[in-house]
């Protein structure tokens, strides 16, 4: 095994496997390869056939046991995972689980995952029941599991098979991947995030997982299941990973991308988890928390700093007009909790400068008033050394130009400066 300070071996388990239930009142309707040939023409192959195939052979399981014999799911963990009230009820008033479980080899494609997924949303339907992922302890309708199987080009969204946890400590945000382990890999972690990048540093972690996923399988090729895969210790991040992740490839920038240390954290404990911890590259000044930052102002920069403008009737003129005109529309909805989920609100406010004002953008976390608004810088300022990016600022309403919406691809709403900017019509500068 070849070991270089350029690559971190990582070992790979001998095999994998899948477990999924689906809790129903009775006995199922019909058989499990009935209810997967209903799927003809409605699941993409291969994985359809593959479904069928594996029902036929040794590496899958199909068995209806009474719901007694099983220790109780946790409602709280399910609740957190995103259960609803009525699938609770429908699991407490469950006599039997069905229990779907396959074997397979570590690689691409991981046919356990797919095939136990696509069997058990077959014998869900057929009894208007759920399926519960046992791996990430989540509910699934039916649905919802078969529209996060491949499609016809093979595509998944990898955010519906990974989950980006987070809890908080006394150094900021511990982020944790729940999902890599499905395809062998050991989970991520980030410790120390600023609390700030709640959103965009779990689809930091998202598109991180992409990538060192597609490292993994590509180490996975062989005929023979390797001891090891090499990974590199220094990972790449751009915001084409993260747009892939969430299923909007066509719908990223051309971002820069971010550099991030791979490290082995084992555990001390042989009953817990290790982890491949994901740090600044070495050498870098400041706190850890400082990078992170950067990092995520590097990766959705769709909102740039501009500078100097105020001429009326021009097109930045008319855009801020715009954007002030839905700004109260704006805060209501974030104070109600309306905006989209995963997203994050930013305005664009002036700093004053020898020639002329200089616009950079905060993210909001807080607008109590109408008048006041709480954020963090999301850029450093040239004019002003105490704004720099994570640090807290104060922003008077009065003062924003512009306002947008933003999530793991970018503007989703709003950003009217800016698409002036991107259009290519210069602002006058003002005099």
């Amino acid at each position: 095994m070849l070991i270089t300070d350029d690559f971190l071996p990582v070992p790979v388990p001998e095999s994998l496997s899948a477990t999924y239930l689906v809790p129903m009142a009775g006995l199922p309707k019909v058989s499990a390869k009935t209810a997967v040939a209903a799927l003809t023409g409605r699941l993409a192959e291969p994985v359809h056939g593959l479904a069928r195939q594996m029902l036929d052979s040794p590496l899958m399981s199909v068995d209806t046991r009474p719901i007694s014999e099983f220790p109780e799911l946790p409602p709280d963990l399910l609740t957190a995972f995103g259960a609803t009230t009525e699938q609770l009820a429908r699991l407490a008033a469950a006599t039997h689980l069905v229990v779907v479980q396959a074997e397979y080899r570590p690689g691409w494609p991981p046919a356990h995952e797919w095939a136990a997924r696509a069997v058990a949303a077959a014998v869900a339907e057929s009894v208007d029941s759920d399926v519960v992922d046992v791996f990430g302890l989540q509910f699934l309708d039916p649905a919802t599991a078969l529209r996060s199987l491949p499609d016809e080009q093979g595509r998944i969204r990898l955010v519906d098979w990974v989950l980006v946890p987070y809890s908080s400590d006394t150094e900021g945000l511990w982020f944790t991947t729940k999902g890599l382990r499905r395809f062998g890999l050991l989970e991520l972690q980030t410790q120390g995030v600023p609390d700030h990048l709640t959103r965009a540093w779990g689809a930091v972690m998202t598109g991180a997982a992409r990538r060192l996923l597609r490292d993994w399988t590509d180490g996975l090729t062989g005929e023979e299941v390797p001891a090891f895969v090499q990974l590199p210790v220094l990972a790449t991040v751009t915001g084409h990973d993260i747009a892939v992740a969430y299923g909007n490839p066509e719908q990223h920038g051309a971002t820069a991308p971010v550099l991030l240390r791979l490290e082995l954290d084992p555990a001390t404990d042989p009953e817990a988890d290790s982890f491949l911890s994901l740090r600044p590259p070495a050498g870098h000044p400041g706190p850890d928390g400082r990078y992170y930052a950067a990092a995520c102002a590097t990766l959705f920069s769709g909102i740039q700093p501009d500078v100097r403008y105020a001429r009326s009737g021009d097109a930045m003129s008319r855009a801020v007009a715009t954007a002030r005109a839905a700004l109260d529309d704006a805060r209501a909805r974030f104070v109600a909790g309306q905006l989209p989920t995963e997203s994050q609100l930013v305005v664009k406010y002036g700093l004053p400068g020898d020639d002329g004002p200089e616009y950079v953008w905060a993210g909001v976390t807080s607008w109590e008033t109408p008048e006041r608004i709480v954020g963090v810088s999301a850029s450093d300022a040239n004019t002003d050394e105490s704004v720099r990016i994570g640090a807290p600022v104060v922003v008077g309403a009065s003062d924003v130009v512009d306002w947008a919406v933003l999530d793991a691809t970018g503007v989703i709403e709003g950003g009217w400066t800016q698409a002036v900017l991107d259009s290519g019509e210069p602002p006058t500068p003002s005099s």
